[in-house]
């Protein structure tokens, strides 16, 4: 779980740069979605690993939490959210 959630993260976040570009930041509006599948499956991935073997699990989780954040931050200046 925690290797499919840092893909994810990466995806996201990827997504998300695209998503700065003017004219292109109705992508946020997919992104935020898609990021927030990807906390999910981190925090999926946090419950049933061990301790030890959570490190991927959390990066994948934090990958997507900012994804999710700076899309918002973006949809709120862009009068996106209203």
């Amino acid at each position: 779980m925690g290797v499919i959630s840092i893909l994810w993260g990466i995806v996201a976040l990827l997504w998300m740069v695209l998503s700065l570009i003017p004219l292109l930041g109705w992508g946020n509006w997919l992104m935020i979605p898609f990021a927030a599948v990807g906390a999910i499956i981190a925090a999926i991935g946090l419950i049933f690993t061990r301790a030890e073997n959570r490190g991927r699990a959390k990066a994948g989780l934090w990958l997507n939490l900012i994804a999710m954040g700076v899309g918002a931050v973006r949809l709120a200046i862009g009068g996106g959210l209203v």
